[in-house]
């Protein structure tokens, strides 16, 4: 078992740095896999695969995220920026298991 990594705050030293973004970079990685979960569920959930895109929901999405990364006092458009991403790589996705699962 790894030590736990110091907060942010707590850091002095360039390796305190570096062991705290790997570990969280880590926890990030987990938590990209269950929601490429979701995907698969979505993809198994959605009857049409005309379903999958949904531009509405894209652009929710991406909204909160930006409303969320503001109240957490970091820039909102590199987080926008981020999601966008992660929206469109979401959506390849749920279109490759759709088609996989119905193959």
């Amino acid at each position: 078992m790894k030590d736990t990594p110091r907060a942010p705050d707590d850091c002095q030293t360039m390796p305190e740095v570096r062991a705290g973004v790997d570990a969280l970079d880590r926890e990030l990685v987990a938590l990209l896999a269950k929601r490429f979960g979701y995907m698969r569920a979505a993809a198994r959930i959605k009857p049409g695969r005309e379903a999958v895109r949904d531009e509405a929901r894209k652009a929710s999405v991406i909204a909160a995220a930006i409303a969320e990364a503001q109240a957490h006092g970091i820039p909102g458009d590199v987080v926008g920026d981020i999601w966008e991403r992660l929206v469109e790589g979401s959506i390849a996705y749920e279109f490759n298991e759709w088609d996989r699962i119905r193959a």
